[in-house]
Formats: C-alpha cells, sequence, structure tokens
C-alpha cells in the first residue's frame, strides 16, 4: 500500500487552526520520517541516543549520514538541540510531543477510515466488510492481495512517529485477533512496521494527510 505523502520544506509549518501550538502539519512529518536514514536516527534518539556518535550507533549508520539527517530533522522541527551538562558535548533530542500533536491535528481534521466507511475504495471496503465484524478481524486472509488490505487497516492502530515496545503492539493486535504474533510477524514483513531491538514503529501503509 502506498503511503499518501506531501512535499518537505526546510521550515516548520504548524497544522492551522488546530488548538496544538507544537502540532507540525501531518504532511511533513510524514515526509521527514520517509527517508530511512532520518526515520532510523529519529528512532534512536526516541530509544535514548543523544549525541551523533550514540545516533550511529544505535542506528547502525555512519555519523556523516547521521548528521545530515539530524540537520534536516532539526531544521524541519522534529529534533531539538540540547545543552551539554557538566562538559558533556551538546546532543539532540526527539520532539515526540510535536508528533503527538501533529496525530491529534489530523484525527480532527479526518476522521479514521473504518470497513463501513464509503470514502474507502470499493473493492478494499468489501474485503474489510467480510474479514473484520464488530472490530474484529474473523480470519486472517490467506491470500496476500486481500491480506495487504486488512494489514494497511490494521497499520491505522499505530500513530506515525511513535515507537511502540512489543507488549504494546501484541495488545493492539490482540485486541482485534487471538494470534497476534502473526499478524505483529506480517505487518515487519511487508514493510508496515519496522523492528528495532524489541521496539516497533510504523513505516508505511496508507497515511490520511487531509
Amino acid at each position: 500500500m502506498p503511503a499518501s505523502a506531501a512535499g518537505e520544506s526546510t521550515a516548520m509549518p504548524t497544522a492551522p487552526d488546530t488548538g496544538d501550538a507544537d502540532a507540525i502539519d501531518p504532511a511533513v512529518v510524514i515526509g521527514l520520517l520517509a527517508e530511512p536514514s532520518r526515520l532510523r536516527a529519529f528512532a534512536a534518539l526516541v530509544l535514548g541516543a543523544k549525541t551523533p556518535g550514540e545516533v550511529a550507533a544505535t542506528a547502525g549508520s555512519a555519523v556523516p549520514v547521521v548528521q545530515r539527517a539530524l540537520d534536516r530533522l532539526l531544521a524541519g522541527g522534529l529534533v531539538e538541540q540540547t545543552s551539554g551538562e557538566r562538559g558533556a558535548p551538546a546532543g539532540y533530542r526527539a520532539c515526540e510531543e510535536r508528533i503527538a500533536a501533529a496525530a491529534r491535528a489530523q484525527a480532527r481534521g479526518a476522521p479514521r477510515q473504518l470497513p463501513g466507511d464509503e470514502s474507502l475504495p470499493g473493492d478494499q471496503r468489501e474485503i474489510l466488510r467480510h474479514f473484520i465484524v464488530d472490530g474484529r478481524l474473523t480470519a486472517i486472509p490467506a491470500a496476500r492481495s486481500k491480506r495487504l488490505v486488512v494489514l494497511d487497516y490494521l497499520a491505522t492502530r499505530f500513530e506515525p512517529g511513535k515507537v511502540y515496545p512489543e507488549r504494546d503492539v501484541n495488545f493492539a493486535l490482540g485486541q482485534v485477533h487471538a494470534d497476534y504474533a502473526a499478524l505483529r510477524r506480517y505487518l515487519v514483513d511487508e514493510g508496515f512496521v519496522e523492528r528495532r531491538d524489541g521496539f516497533y514503529w510504523r513505516a508505511g501503509g496508507t497515511f490520511e494527510i487531509g
């Protein structure tokens, strides 16, 4: 499922008239994190890395690549520089609260798609109506084409930019189907979710940006 994303900007646009002062335009958030090196650098900061060297070690990237990614994230407003303490070098901080604000702003502007939502393409709507009843997945589709539609819908249960420990992923998927481990594996294998050291974050699927 291709993700819908807009072009990037060097400024830090805010979502208009949302009441969230920290909200960044969701399209900019998606554009910033759609590039793999920036996504890995941001995830490394969320996991506790602070300096470019620490980010590079956590993300498994070269320091120059990490520095370029951090500079872009800084310009886009998803990262802030922090002052060093007691002689420690200055570092960076992931602005997770701005992604949460963008998600809240987007949720107010575009309701989450449900299986019966007429805004979905007809073929996808019919697949979801067949496999999802009262919010529960009746069966994991055997056909990959149908399974991808279901996985795309399930991916919307995870906020873009938020990192989840495995227990939270299991809980969210377990509310939909008993075999949460299979769903988690499919989401990772098909590129909807990425995984590193027991943590997961959304990496693909359809993103509604208005």
